[in-house]
Protein backbone atom coordinates (compact mmCIF):
# COMPACT_ATOMS: atom_id res chain seq x y z
CA UNK A 1 0.00 0.00 0.00
CA UNK A 2 1.29 3.63 -1.26
CA UNK A 3 2.16 6.18 1.82
CA UNK A 4 -0.43 8.17 0.33
CA UNK A 5 -3.36 5.69 1.15
CA UNK A 6 -1.77 4.83 4.73
CA UNK A 7 -1.66 9.28 5.60
CA UNK A 8 -5.36 8.92 4.67
CA UNK A 9 -5.92 5.88 6.57
CA UNK A 10 -4.20 7.40 9.39
CA UNK A 11 -5.75 11.04 9.51
CA UNK A 12 -9.31 8.78 8.95
CA UNK A 13 -8.69 7.16 12.14
CA UNK A 14 -7.78 10.08 13.91
CA UNK A 15 -10.33 12.01 12.67
CA UNK A 16 -13.16 9.66 14.10
CA UNK A 17 -11.23 9.40 17.30
CA UNK A 18 -11.73 12.75 18.19
CA UNK A 19 -15.32 12.74 17.23
CA UNK A 20 -15.68 9.80 20.15
CA UNK A 21 -14.50 11.67 22.75
CA UNK A 22 -17.75 12.47 24.82
CA UNK A 23 -18.65 8.54 24.29
CA UNK A 24 -14.96 7.63 25.42
CA UNK A 25 -15.40 10.60 28.85
CA UNK A 26 -18.82 8.67 29.30
CA UNK A 27 -17.05 5.01 29.45
CA UNK A 28 -14.17 6.34 31.72
CA UNK A 29 -16.56 7.75 34.84
CA UNK A 30 -18.22 3.95 34.55
CA UNK A 31 -14.64 2.62 35.05
CA UNK A 32 -14.02 4.67 37.85
CA UNK A 33 -17.38 4.58 39.37
CA UNK A 34 -16.49 0.33 39.25
CA UNK A 35 -12.96 0.41 39.67
CA UNK A 36 -13.79 2.07 43.12
CA UNK A 37 -16.39 -0.81 44.23
CA UNK A 38 -13.94 -3.12 43.51
CA UNK A 39 -10.70 -1.66 44.97
CA UNK A 40 -13.88 -1.62 48.67
CA UNK A 41 -14.40 -5.12 48.17
CA UNK A 42 -10.56 -6.21 48.14
CA UNK A 43 -10.36 -3.73 51.36
CA UNK A 44 -13.46 -4.86 53.17
CA UNK A 45 -12.32 -8.47 52.90
CA UNK A 46 -8.72 -7.79 53.66
CA UNK A 47 -7.33 -9.08 50.96
CA UNK A 48 -3.56 -10.00 51.68
CA UNK A 49 -0.76 -12.43 49.98
CA UNK A 50 -2.13 -15.34 51.75
CA UNK A 51 -4.97 -15.43 49.76
CA UNK A 52 -2.95 -15.98 46.84
CA UNK A 53 -1.36 -19.29 48.05
CA UNK A 54 -1.60 -22.41 46.39
CA UNK A 55 -4.11 -25.68 47.85
CA UNK A 56 -4.20 -29.33 46.88
CA UNK A 57 -6.02 -32.06 48.22
CA UNK A 58 -9.55 -31.35 49.19
CA UNK A 59 -9.13 -27.85 50.06
CA UNK A 60 -10.74 -27.82 53.23
CA UNK A 61 -10.55 -24.16 54.45
CA UNK A 62 -9.10 -22.91 51.61
CA UNK A 63 -8.53 -19.24 52.48
CA UNK A 64 -8.11 -17.92 49.35
CA UNK A 65 -10.94 -19.60 47.30
CA UNK A 66 -13.87 -18.49 50.19
CA UNK A 67 -12.46 -14.71 50.00
CA UNK A 68 -12.26 -14.47 46.43
CA UNK A 69 -16.19 -15.62 46.72
CA UNK A 70 -17.13 -12.99 48.62
CA UNK A 71 -14.76 -10.48 47.12
CA UNK A 72 -16.34 -11.05 43.74
CA UNK A 73 -20.32 -11.03 45.11
CA UNK A 74 -19.36 -7.54 47.01
CA UNK A 75 -17.90 -6.22 43.23
CA UNK A 76 -20.88 -7.92 41.24
CA UNK A 77 -23.85 -6.63 44.40
CA UNK A 78 -24.59 -10.18 45.14
CA UNK A 79 -25.10 -12.38 48.63
CA UNK A 80 -22.40 -14.83 47.82
CA UNK A 81 -20.44 -16.43 44.81
CA UNK A 82 -18.62 -19.49 43.54
CA UNK A 83 -15.58 -18.16 41.98
CA UNK A 84 -14.02 -21.39 40.26
CA UNK A 85 -11.18 -22.45 37.87
CA UNK A 86 -12.98 -25.65 37.25
CA UNK A 87 -15.48 -24.19 35.09
CA UNK A 88 -13.96 -24.61 31.53
CA UNK A 89 -16.57 -22.18 30.22
CA UNK A 90 -19.38 -19.74 30.73
CA UNK A 91 -21.82 -22.38 29.14
CA UNK A 92 -20.40 -24.64 31.89
CA UNK A 93 -21.28 -22.31 34.93
CA UNK A 94 -24.76 -21.75 33.89
CA UNK A 95 -25.33 -25.83 33.08
CA UNK A 96 -23.90 -25.73 36.63
CA UNK A 97 -26.21 -23.44 38.04
CA UNK A 98 -29.31 -24.68 35.98
CA UNK A 99 -28.86 -28.09 36.59
CA UNK A 100 -28.57 -27.29 40.59
CA UNK A 101 -31.58 -24.86 40.56
CA UNK A 102 -34.08 -27.41 38.09
CA UNK A 103 -35.23 -30.91 39.01
CA UNK A 104 -37.35 -32.92 36.42
CA UNK A 105 -40.89 -31.83 35.59
CA UNK A 106 -39.91 -27.89 36.22
CA UNK A 107 -39.95 -25.23 33.73
CA UNK A 108 -37.26 -23.27 32.52
CA UNK A 109 -39.14 -20.35 30.85
CA UNK A 110 -36.26 -18.19 28.68
CA UNK A 111 -38.03 -15.09 28.14
CA UNK A 112 -34.78 -13.17 25.91
CA UNK A 113 -35.81 -15.84 23.20
CA UNK A 114 -33.26 -18.73 22.16
CA UNK A 115 -30.21 -19.18 24.44
CA UNK A 116 -26.79 -18.60 22.66
CA UNK A 117 -25.78 -21.64 20.68
CA UNK A 118 -23.31 -23.71 23.06
CA UNK A 119 -26.27 -23.34 25.70
CA UNK A 120 -28.91 -24.86 22.71
CA UNK A 121 -27.01 -28.45 23.58
CA UNK A 122 -26.51 -28.25 27.02
CA UNK A 123 -30.82 -27.31 27.65
CA UNK A 124 -31.62 -30.50 24.77
CA UNK A 125 -33.18 -28.27 22.20
CA UNK A 126 -31.96 -30.23 19.40
CA UNK A 127 -33.83 -32.93 17.48
CA UNK A 128 -32.36 -35.65 19.58
CA UNK A 129 -31.52 -34.21 22.95
CA UNK A 130 -27.93 -36.16 24.34
CA UNK A 131 -27.54 -37.73 27.63
CA UNK A 132 -27.43 -35.15 31.03
CA UNK A 133 -29.53 -32.42 28.74
CA UNK A 134 -31.89 -30.24 31.02
CA UNK A 135 -34.61 -31.69 28.58
CA UNK A 136 -33.40 -35.38 28.97
CA UNK A 137 -33.12 -35.22 32.95
CA UNK A 138 -36.71 -34.15 32.76
CA UNK A 139 -36.81 -30.41 32.65
CA UNK A 140 -39.67 -28.71 30.31
CA UNK A 141 -37.99 -25.72 28.60
CA UNK A 142 -40.26 -23.01 27.64
CA UNK A 143 -39.87 -19.74 25.50
CA UNK A 144 -41.14 -16.05 24.85
CA UNK A 145 -39.20 -14.45 22.23
CA UNK A 146 -38.01 -10.46 22.23
CA UNK A 147 -40.12 -7.98 20.29
CA UNK A 148 -38.36 -7.28 17.11
CA UNK A 149 -36.94 -4.26 18.24
CA UNK A 150 -34.81 -6.16 21.35
CA UNK A 151 -36.98 -5.23 24.05
CA UNK A 152 -38.87 -7.64 26.17
CA UNK A 153 -42.74 -9.39 25.38
CA UNK A 154 -43.79 -8.07 28.89
CA UNK A 155 -47.56 -9.04 28.20
CA UNK A 156 -46.13 -12.32 26.38
CA UNK A 157 -44.06 -12.87 29.51
CA UNK A 158 -46.87 -12.22 31.95
CA UNK A 159 -48.98 -14.33 29.69
CA UNK A 160 -46.67 -17.52 29.98
CA UNK A 161 -46.16 -16.77 33.44
CA UNK A 162 -49.79 -17.32 34.34
CA UNK A 163 -50.15 -20.20 31.94
CA UNK A 164 -47.19 -22.72 33.28
CA UNK A 165 -47.03 -24.92 36.04
CA UNK A 166 -44.22 -25.39 37.95
CA UNK A 167 -41.92 -22.35 36.29
CA UNK A 168 -38.66 -23.00 38.47
CA UNK A 169 -36.42 -20.87 36.55
CA UNK A 170 -37.09 -17.77 34.39
CA UNK A 171 -34.13 -17.14 32.47
CA UNK A 172 -32.81 -13.95 30.40
CA UNK A 173 -29.64 -13.41 28.50
CA UNK A 174 -27.87 -9.86 28.68
CA UNK A 175 -25.72 -10.28 25.36
CA UNK A 176 -27.18 -10.80 22.08
CA UNK A 177 -25.10 -14.14 21.21
CA UNK A 178 -25.30 -14.38 17.26
CA UNK A 179 -28.94 -12.87 17.35
CA UNK A 180 -29.22 -9.28 15.29
CA UNK A 181 -29.94 -6.90 18.65
CA UNK A 182 -28.89 -4.48 21.21
CA UNK A 183 -27.41 -6.12 24.87
CA UNK A 184 -29.95 -6.19 27.28
CA UNK A 185 -29.20 -3.44 30.05
CA UNK A 186 -29.86 -4.49 33.58
CA UNK A 187 -32.07 -1.66 34.13
CA UNK A 188 -34.44 -2.55 31.85
CA UNK A 189 -34.65 -6.09 33.18
CA UNK A 190 -36.07 -4.86 35.97
CA UNK A 191 -40.17 -4.61 34.49
CA UNK A 192 -39.53 -8.46 33.44
CA UNK A 193 -38.38 -9.16 37.06
CA UNK A 194 -40.62 -7.32 39.01
CA UNK A 195 -43.62 -9.01 36.76
CA UNK A 196 -41.71 -12.53 37.62
CA UNK A 197 -41.75 -11.44 41.74
CA UNK A 198 -45.38 -10.41 41.63
CA UNK A 199 -47.11 -13.44 39.16
CA UNK A 200 -44.64 -16.45 40.28
CA UNK A 201 -42.75 -15.18 43.24
CA UNK A 202 -40.85 -17.93 43.83
CA UNK A 203 -39.46 -18.42 40.47
CA UNK A 204 -35.97 -17.97 40.50
CA UNK A 205 -34.42 -15.15 38.00
CA UNK A 206 -30.97 -15.93 36.36
CA UNK A 207 -29.35 -14.03 33.96
CA UNK A 208 -26.94 -15.02 31.71
CA UNK A 209 -24.44 -12.19 32.35
CA UNK A 210 -21.32 -12.93 29.94
CA UNK A 211 -19.76 -10.04 28.18
CA UNK A 212 -22.00 -7.67 30.39
CA UNK A 213 -19.62 -7.21 33.64
CA UNK A 214 -18.28 -3.70 34.42
CA UNK A 215 -19.73 -2.07 31.19
CA UNK A 216 -22.30 -0.19 33.41
CA UNK A 217 -22.27 1.42 36.65
CA UNK A 218 -24.84 -1.33 38.00
CA UNK A 219 -25.60 -5.41 37.04
CA UNK A 220 -28.69 -7.26 36.85
CA UNK A 221 -28.50 -7.95 40.26
CA UNK A 222 -28.58 -4.26 41.27
CA UNK A 223 -32.42 -5.15 39.85
CA UNK A 224 -33.19 -8.33 41.68
CA UNK A 225 -31.81 -10.82 39.69
CA UNK A 226 -31.27 -14.29 42.11
CA UNK A 227 -28.42 -15.53 40.21
CA UNK A 228 -25.81 -14.20 37.68
CA UNK A 229 -23.34 -16.38 35.63
CA UNK A 230 -20.09 -15.33 33.94
CA UNK A 231 -17.28 -16.59 32.56
CA UNK A 232 -13.84 -15.58 33.72
CA UNK A 233 -11.57 -15.36 29.97
CA UNK A 234 -14.18 -12.31 29.27
CA UNK A 235 -14.57 -9.16 31.54
CA UNK A 236 -14.50 -10.21 34.99
CA UNK A 237 -10.98 -11.78 34.48
CA UNK A 238 -9.69 -9.10 33.34
CA UNK A 239 -7.47 -10.54 30.49
CA UNK A 240 -4.99 -12.42 33.53
CA UNK A 241 -7.72 -15.03 34.82
CA UNK A 242 -5.94 -18.40 33.15
CA UNK A 243 -9.76 -19.67 32.98
CA UNK A 244 -12.46 -20.44 35.04
CA UNK A 245 -16.49 -19.08 35.68
CA UNK A 246 -18.58 -17.80 38.59
CA UNK A 247 -21.68 -17.79 39.99
CA UNK A 248 -22.93 -15.11 41.96
CA UNK A 249 -26.42 -14.32 43.70
CA UNK A 250 -28.87 -14.95 46.72
CA UNK A 251 -26.92 -17.27 49.24
CA UNK A 252 -29.35 -20.01 49.86
CA UNK A 253 -29.19 -20.29 45.88
CA UNK A 254 -25.64 -20.46 45.50
CA UNK A 255 -25.23 -23.14 48.81
CA UNK A 256 -27.87 -25.16 45.82
CA UNK A 257 -25.70 -24.69 43.56
CA UNK A 258 -22.41 -25.92 45.51
CA UNK A 259 -23.90 -29.28 45.90
CA UNK A 260 -24.49 -29.84 42.26
CA UNK A 261 -21.09 -28.39 41.65
CA UNK A 262 -19.37 -30.85 43.79
CA UNK A 263 -21.21 -33.13 45.69
CA UNK A 264 -24.43 -32.79 48.13
CA UNK A 265 -22.97 -33.14 51.56
CA UNK A 266 -20.24 -31.23 50.62
CA UNK A 267 -20.77 -28.63 48.23
CA UNK A 268 -18.45 -25.77 48.04
CA UNK A 269 -15.99 -26.96 51.29
CA UNK A 270 -13.81 -28.86 48.93
CA UNK A 271 -12.45 -28.14 45.69
CA UNK A 272 -8.13 -26.77 45.62
CA UNK A 273 -6.55 -25.60 43.29
CA UNK A 274 -2.37 -26.19 42.55
CA UNK A 275 -1.69 -23.24 40.51
CA UNK A 276 -2.48 -20.60 43.31
CA UNK A 277 -5.45 -17.79 43.36
CA UNK A 278 -3.06 -14.39 42.23
CA UNK A 279 -4.31 -14.13 38.66
CA UNK A 280 -7.88 -14.35 39.99
CA UNK A 281 -8.07 -11.88 42.17
CA UNK A 282 -5.35 -9.50 40.18
CA UNK A 283 -7.76 -10.08 36.78
CA UNK A 284 -10.86 -9.01 38.97
CA UNK A 285 -8.79 -5.77 40.03
CA UNK A 286 -8.45 -5.09 36.50
CA UNK A 287 -11.43 -5.94 35.17
CA UNK A 288 -12.73 -2.64 35.31
CA UNK A 289 -10.00 -0.72 33.21
CA UNK A 290 -9.72 -3.76 31.14
CA UNK A 291 -13.55 -3.76 30.19
CA UNK A 292 -13.39 0.07 29.78
CA UNK A 293 -10.33 -0.32 26.87
CA UNK A 294 -12.52 -3.38 24.97
CA UNK A 295 -15.44 -1.08 24.85
CA UNK A 296 -13.60 2.11 23.70
CA UNK A 297 -12.47 -0.54 20.97
CA UNK A 298 -16.00 -1.27 20.29
CA UNK A 299 -16.52 2.06 19.87
CA UNK A 300 -13.95 2.92 17.46
CA UNK A 301 -14.93 0.37 15.09
CA UNK A 302 -18.58 1.01 15.38
CA UNK A 303 -17.96 4.46 14.35
CA UNK A 304 -15.27 3.79 11.65
CA UNK A 305 -17.95 1.21 10.03
CA UNK A 306 -20.39 3.99 10.33
CA UNK A 307 -18.31 6.38 8.25
CA UNK A 308 -17.62 3.74 5.45
CA UNK A 309 -21.76 3.46 4.92
CA UNK A 310 -21.28 -0.22 6.55
CA UNK A 311 -24.24 -1.62 8.48
CA UNK A 312 -23.32 -1.69 12.43
CA UNK A 313 -24.94 -2.50 15.46
CA UNK A 314 -24.75 -0.81 18.54
CA UNK A 315 -24.19 2.23 17.16
CA UNK A 316 -20.89 3.84 18.31
CA UNK A 317 -22.77 6.49 20.47
CA UNK A 318 -24.65 3.83 22.67
CA UNK A 319 -25.07 3.12 26.05
CA UNK A 320 -23.61 -0.28 25.42
CA UNK A 321 -24.80 -2.89 28.15
CA UNK A 322 -21.62 -5.89 26.59
CA UNK A 323 -18.38 -5.49 24.79
CA UNK A 324 -19.60 -7.16 21.71
CA UNK A 325 -19.91 -4.95 18.68
CA UNK A 326 -21.93 -6.80 15.42
CA UNK A 327 -20.60 -5.70 12.31
CA UNK A 328 -22.41 -6.70 8.88
CA UNK A 329 -20.82 -7.79 5.52
CA UNK A 330 -22.59 -8.76 1.95
CA UNK A 331 -20.72 -11.61 1.39
CA UNK A 332 -19.40 -14.13 3.39
CA UNK A 333 -15.64 -14.21 1.62
CA UNK A 334 -16.15 -10.26 3.10
CA UNK A 335 -16.78 -12.21 6.66
CA UNK A 336 -13.79 -14.39 6.77
CA UNK A 337 -11.27 -11.73 4.98
CA UNK A 338 -12.37 -8.94 8.09
CA UNK A 339 -12.10 -12.48 10.81
CA UNK A 340 -8.00 -12.42 8.88
CA UNK A 341 -7.33 -8.72 8.82
CA UNK A 342 -8.03 -9.51 13.08
CA UNK A 343 -5.92 -12.41 13.18
CA UNK A 344 -3.37 -11.13 11.50
CA UNK A 345 -3.47 -8.03 13.94
CA UNK A 346 -3.28 -9.87 17.02
CA UNK A 347 -0.16 -10.97 19.37
CA UNK A 348 -0.31 -14.69 19.05
CA UNK A 349 -0.29 -16.48 16.38
CA UNK A 350 -1.10 -13.30 13.88
CA UNK A 351 0.40 -15.70 11.01
CA UNK A 352 -2.23 -18.09 11.15
CA UNK A 353 -4.85 -17.48 8.77
CA UNK A 354 -7.91 -18.63 9.92
CA UNK A 355 -10.85 -20.56 7.84
CA UNK A 356 -14.30 -21.75 8.54
CA UNK A 357 -14.93 -24.65 10.55
CA UNK A 358 -17.61 -26.84 12.27
CA UNK A 359 -16.76 -25.78 15.55
CA UNK A 360 -18.11 -28.12 18.63
CA UNK A 361 -21.38 -26.77 20.30
CA UNK A 362 -22.77 -24.47 16.58
CA UNK A 363 -25.06 -25.63 14.56
CA UNK A 364 -23.30 -23.55 11.34
CA UNK A 365 -20.00 -23.12 10.45
CA UNK A 366 -17.80 -20.77 12.29
CA UNK A 367 -15.03 -18.01 10.95
CA UNK A 368 -12.95 -17.28 14.49
CA UNK A 369 -9.94 -15.16 14.94
CA UNK A 370 -8.43 -15.58 18.37
CA UNK A 371 -4.78 -15.01 18.19
CA UNK A 372 -5.00 -14.73 22.53
CA UNK A 373 -2.62 -15.01 24.94
CA UNK A 374 -5.78 -17.12 26.89
CA UNK A 375 -7.25 -19.48 24.29
CA UNK A 376 -10.76 -18.25 23.62
CA UNK A 377 -10.61 -15.18 25.77
CA UNK A 378 -13.36 -13.19 24.79
CA UNK A 379 -12.03 -10.42 26.80
CA UNK A 380 -8.60 -10.01 24.43
CA UNK A 381 -9.20 -9.04 21.19
CA UNK A 382 -10.74 -11.12 18.56
CA UNK A 383 -13.82 -11.51 15.82
CA UNK A 384 -15.98 -14.38 14.91
CA UNK A 385 -18.88 -15.12 13.34
CA UNK A 386 -21.34 -18.16 11.61
CA UNK A 387 -21.28 -18.85 8.39
CA UNK A 388 -24.87 -17.97 7.85
CA UNK A 389 -26.50 -15.22 6.12
CA UNK A 390 -26.63 -11.90 6.90
CA UNK A 391 -23.02 -12.44 7.01
CA UNK A 392 -22.20 -10.72 10.42
CA UNK A 393 -18.66 -10.43 12.33
CA UNK A 394 -19.14 -10.25 16.41
CA UNK A 395 -16.16 -8.31 17.20
CA UNK A 396 -15.30 -8.15 21.09
CA UNK A 397 -12.54 -7.52 23.62
CA UNK A 398 -9.19 -5.74 23.73
CA UNK A 399 -6.95 -5.25 26.91
CA UNK A 400 -5.59 -2.23 25.60
CA UNK A 401 -7.26 0.60 23.36
CA UNK A 402 -3.74 1.19 21.46
CA UNK A 403 -4.41 -2.60 19.97
CA UNK A 404 -7.83 -2.01 19.06
CA UNK A 405 -7.26 1.59 17.52
CA UNK A 406 -3.91 -0.48 15.62
CA UNK A 407 -6.20 -3.23 14.89
CA UNK A 408 -9.07 -1.37 13.06
CA UNK A 409 -6.24 0.62 10.84
CA UNK A 410 -5.26 -2.70 9.20
CA UNK A 411 -8.53 -4.26 8.92
CA UNK A 412 -8.95 -0.73 7.05
CA UNK A 413 -5.90 -1.38 4.68
CA UNK A 414 -7.00 -5.12 4.28
CA UNK A 415 -10.86 -4.35 2.72
CA UNK A 416 -8.91 -1.24 0.76
CA UNK A 417 -6.48 -4.07 -0.84
CA UNK A 418 -9.59 -6.31 -1.31
CA UNK A 419 -11.46 -3.47 -2.97
CA UNK A 420 -14.74 -3.52 -0.23
CA UNK A 421 -13.90 -0.27 0.39
CA UNK A 422 -12.74 3.26 -0.52
CA UNK A 423 -12.09 6.42 1.62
Amino acid sequence: MNEETMRKVARFINETERELRTVFDRIEEIEYVNQERVLNAFCSEKVSARHFAQTAGYGYDDIGRDTLDRVFAKSLFCEDALVRPTFASGTHAIFTALAGLLESGDVMLAVSGRPYDTLETAIGLDDNPQPNSLIRNGVIYEQVDLNQDGSFDLNGIETALNRLENVKVVYVQRSRGYAWREAIAPESMKPVFDAVKRIKNDAIIVVDNCYGEFTLETEPSSFGADIIIGSLIKNPGGGIAPTGGYIAGRGDLIERIAARLTVPGTGREIGSYAAGYTQFYQGLFLAPHVTAQALKTAVLFARVFERLKLTTMPASNSVRSDIVQALRFNTAQDLVEFCRAIQAASPVDGYVVPEPWDMPGYNDQVIMAAGTFIQGASIELSADGPIREPYTAYIQGGLTYSHGKIAVSRVIHSMIRNGSIRI
